[in-house]
């Protein structure tokens, strides 16, 4: 009697990453991954990516528009494990460096058609008193660099 080999189905996610709102940061750029069980393989397709860096539209809204395609097939035997894309949003802090501004998760859709998402965003928050304080210096800092320079009359 031949063993029957276990049956698999395939999920297609494909879409973009739109837009972001960050009021207060502008030259953004985002990274996304998808975290699954083990039982998921992914088939064809990017599982992570970065974008291009954008700078807030001149609108009211000062949306940050990414527009970046996503495009990855998974197959699996068990629903357990469902994807999860992930996005973490990264810019230059005042010294030029690239530091997270923000990170979220939702799950790929359950059912199929057309999905519109939003993730919330979390922003990392220094632990110590001493990194609150000298990121408190920094932006006191970057906003006196900032001002432009006035006369005496």
């Amino acid at each position: 009697m031949a063993t029957a080999s276990p049956s698999v189905f395939l999920l297609m996610v494909n879409g973009q990453v739109e837009s972001a709102q960050f009021p207060e940061y502008d030259d953004l750029y985002c990274k996304y991954c998808f975290v699954y069980g083990q039982d998921w393989d992914p088939t064809a397709g990017l599982e992570e990516g970065i974008s291009q860096i954008t700078s807030k539209s001149q609108d009211v809204r000062q949306a940050l528009v990414w527009n970046f395609p996503i495009d990855v097939t998974f197959k699996s035997t068990n629903p357990y494990g469902w994807p999860q894309i992930v996005l973490s949003v990264y810019g230059p802090d005042v010294f030029g460096n690239d530091v997270v501004r923000g990170y979220g998760a939702v799950h790929v859709p359950f059912s199929p058609g057309r999905h519109k998402r939003t993730i919330p965003m979390f922003v990392p928050e220094s632990t110590s008193k001493l990194q609150k304080f000298t990121s408190l210096c920094l932006v006191a800092s970057s906003d006196l660099q900032a001002a432009p320079p006035t006369e005496d009359k």
